[in-house]
């Protein structure tokens, strides 16, 4: 079946309180996706964001972030008052979310929300059915708390250790804030239900982003370190990173812990399996992050100032997939295949048999590999403009060689008149791949301004991008219809 859907995390929604979140506007754009015949909504990840502000350095693996909290639906139960939020200036610009902003307040309104909350019942149902990650995830916000933020790894060496006497003091002297924690998270996820159920009942699926690391500065490396490469004294011993390439002479250093295969595989995989599960109730389709590195990763010795330095090491290979396969027959996911790719990570995919991302920017560039040329597709695949790491299509088309736009042009058959954004999205959706993704960025023509993130930086470029309100509106909905019935790509969606 040939689909289409839209990629915008839900960050860069439009609304009040600085930031994009599960509430009106979220809804709003369930309603625009289904006018607009999509079938799909893909966002980024939506856990607690980490260091940069990135959603790919996430303190937990399963807790959600409490930036996307709807605080209209708190002031409709009671839990704020209006007062207390117009007392906060939640931005300096109304399309730019301002991180710092939200780490000074947005945790002190909620804790207002908490002195008022009186549903103890619900909230200690929901505790119970999440205790598997719940109780850690509470305890480590709350002795980070208690610590001024402090990573785990320089709290007193007996919390560091996970001694037994040392965690049930904390978890008796830190109940409230633990309890605090646990709300935070009830809220998240009564709302995240909501939304999904929401555009389920529009005939949107939800595709989510799952990173392949977890930061050290996590509640996973925290509780678990015998799955990840560190020393005696719970220092890495080599970190993960990509190596040089036509776009970065020194690759990229991201600094996370790499796994401790060997482990993983010993206990069937036991750890993955449970991430990828709780995935599966949250997502419809898993993206599954940096899929290279399940066939070889590279590793960077800890302490290093750039990855260059690094080296190829074995990843899990089919191994992993089999027995994810065998255990979560239904799990549906995207292989993230970009990068420096090999003849054994293709066959890994191919094995695997996830279809891959075709990325058709990268079609028209001197330094990346012919495939991406829509010529070549095969169904099983992915066809995307651009992803939250790429230039926007508009930008590419501002600032890349005139050799390289005029051979898009060429190719592509575009036209002024058309327009070259729409000409290169058009191309896209005529594309064999069973489902094509279009940034809202692209449907809505901005350049540079509207990036969403530049690989291996850490600015406040990154990951702050948002839509003026009223941009996903009624005449733009018709005008992505119109494509997406031209290319037979309504899927489950019904004319209307």
């Amino acid at each position: 079946m040939r689909e289409s859907g839209i990629l915008m995390h839900i960050t860069s929604l439009p609304g009040p309180y600085g930031i994009g979140s599960m509430g009106r506007e979220a809804f709003r754009f369930v309603d625009f996706l289904s006018r607009a015949g999509q079938s799909y909504w893909q966002i980024l990840p939506i856990n607690p964001t980490g260091y940069g502000d990135s959603p790919y350095q996430s303190c937990s693996i399963f807790a959600g972030n409490h930036y996307l909290i709807d605080l209209q639906a708190l002031l409709a139960q009671g839990l704020l008052r209006e007062e207390e939020l117009e007392a906060v200036a939640w931005c300096r610009r109304e399309e730019k979310v301002d991180f710092g902003i939200l780490y000074e307040n947005r945790l002190r309104i909620l804790r207002l929300a908490y002195s008022r909350f009186a549903d103890w019942e619900r909230l200690k149902a929901f505790c119970e059915e999440n205790r598997a990650w719940l109780l850690d995830f509470s305890l480590f916000m709350a002795l980070k708390e208690r610590y001024q933020g402090k990573p785990w790894y320089e709290w007193p060496r007996e919390l560091k250790f996970r001694d037994k006497a040392a965690l049930a003091e904390a978890r008796r002297s830190l109940s409230q804030s633990v309890r605090f924690f646990s709300f935070v998270q009830y809220l998240f996820y009564t709302q995240w239900q909501a939304l999904r159920d929401y555009a389920h009942g529009k005939g949107i699926r939800i595709i989510g982003d799952v990173p392949i690391y977890v930061p050290r500065d996590s509640v996973e490396v925290w509780c678990a370190p015998q799955l990840f490469q560190l020393d005696e004294e719970l220092m890495p011993t080599v970190v993960a990173g990509v190596p040089p390439d036509g776009f970065t002479a020194d690759g990229q250093l991201w600094g996370n812990p790499v796994y401790r295969w060997e482990a993983h595989k010993k206990s069937g995989y036991r750890w993955w399996l449970r991430r990828l599960a709780f995935a599966g109730t949250l997502y419809d389709v898993i993206r599954l992050d940096h899929f290279r590195g399940f066939e070889a990763y590279w590793a960077v010795p800890y302490g290093e100032a750039t990855a260059k330095g690094g080296v190829w090491m074995p990843g899990p290979g089919m191994d992993f997939f089999r027995a994810i396969q065998r255990e979560l027959p239904r799990l549906s996911m995207i292989a993230e295949d970009l990068g420096f790719l090999t003849e054994e990570v293709l066959e890994l995919r191919d094995n695997t048999g996830y279809p891959g991302m075709k990325v058709l920017e990268f079609a028209f560039d001197s330094r990346e590999p012919s495939d991406y040329l829509p010529h070549t597709y095969i169904p099983n695949t992915v066809c995307y403009v651009g992803t939250h790491d790429n230039m926007t299509m508009r930008q590419w088309f501002e600032t890349s060689s005139q050799e390289s736009v005029a051979y898009a042009t060429e190719y592509l058959a575009l036209t002024k008149k058309e327009g070259l954004v729409w000409g290169a999205i058009r191309a896209a959706m005529a594309s064999v791949s069973n489902l094509c993704v279009v940034q809202m960025q692209d449907y809505l023509n901005l350049g540079a301004e509207a990036r969403m993130n530049f690989p291996g930086t850490t600015s406040d470029a990154n990951w702050t991008w948002r839509m003026h309100s009223g941009a996903a509106n009624r005449r733009l909905a018709k005008k992505i219809y119109a494509l997406t019935r031209l290319y037979d790509r309504l899927g489950t969606q019904k004319e209307s």
